[in-house]
């Protein structure tokens, strides 16, 4: 992709692109780490408009997975199950930084979401995040009718490296059998290690070649862009899209994601796989968190929500 000129972003990003751009554009392995001591902050906060409780789930090794499950102040009933997967690189982040996507989907639907703290690839490498969230989605499925879900409509979703992991997850719970997924929210997802023309030489603001490709070192160690990698380690790897839930997901077009998005989708349709999509022109990773006051994040939010409300009433698994 070429450089991103300032006229390449969209008219309403466009100043909050430059105050990124003046932050050095290099990747830190230990800016990184300070960052996500500073992801611990948010540990337990959460919006009042909801319900929150924590729990733990034991590892195979004994260790505890914390997860963070959230309901309406008044819990109902027959409502969907969200295993929602906070982004950060594959290297940072807490689920409590996705409050105003949580709260979205409680407010919508009524339905339970739990969102893992998943072991960080600065912490341990793959599959130890992709196997937490599977335990995770065991906990929902065996968890979920106490908070009133439905045991037919589960869903799975995140942003960036979430976005990722959800579709890492999908691929993994299909081929395993035990839990089907209605639908999943893949956004802007970081799914694809080798390089892709929007992933080579891009220094769009926020997320950039140089900190992707580091962070997919972080992630898969000795898989990172090996001919042999498991396809769970980057969904784009992936050749066979049958049997996928129907998707939701966003981009922006100059970030480097963009081409793994658009490829991803277009292989959910020849699959036959509903999808709901929409690439975003001039706009970068993660902008409708960025600068969420534009028109054109609010855009991108009603076109979630459009989307997510349509499978609350048309996406079902077989009971």
């Amino acid at each position: 992709m070429p450089k991103i000129t300032e006229e390449m972003i969209h008219p309403e990003l466009r100043k909050k692109a430059r105050n990124l751009r003046k932050a050095p554009q290099r990747f830190s392995l230990r800016k990184t780490k300070l960052m996500k001591k500073m992801c611990r902050f948010l540990k337990g906060k959460h919006s009042k408009e909801m319900q929150y409780k924590q729990h733990y789930i034991t590892r195979p090794d004994g260790s505890q997975l914390r997860i963070c499950v959230y309901t309406p102040q008044e819990p109902k009933e027959n409502v969907p199950g969200l295993l929602w997967i906070h982004g950060g690189g594959y290297s940072i982040g807490i689920p409590e930084q996705d409050d105003a996507f949580i709260l979205r989907f409680v407010k919508a639907s009524g339905c339970v979401v739990v969102s893992p703290d998943y072991t960080l690839s600065l912490d341990k490498p793959y599959p130890a995040a992709l196997d937490d969230c599977y335990d995770a989605l065991l906990w929902l499925r065996d968890n979920g009718a106490k908070y009133g879900m439905q045991k037919n409509q589960i869903f799975v979703g995140g942003n960036s490296a979430g976005g990722g992991l959800s579709a890492a997850l999908t691929l993994l719970a299909r081929d395993k059998g035990e839990v089907p997924i209605a639908f999943q929210i893949p956004l802007y997802p970081m799914m694809d290690d080798r390089p892709t023309d929007s992933s080579t030489d891009n220094d769009a603001p926020l997320w950039y070649s140089e900190v992707n490709d580091a962070s997919w070192q972080l992630y898969l160690g000795e898989h990172y862009r090996s001919e042999t990698a498991p396809i769970y380690t980057a969904a784009a790897r992936a050749d066979d899209y049958a049997n996928l839930p129907p998707t939701c997901s966003f981009v922006g077009s100059i970030e480097p994601f963009a081409d793994e998005t658009i490829t991803y989708i277009k292989n959910l349709e020849a699959s036959g796989v509903p999808t709901h999509f929409k690439v975003f022109d001039g706009c970068f990773h993660a902008f409708d968190q960025i600068c969420p006051d534009t028109e054109i994040s609010k855009e991108a939010v009603e076109f979630l929500m459009e989307s997510f409300n349509y499978a609350v009433a048309n996406y079902f698994t077989p009971l």
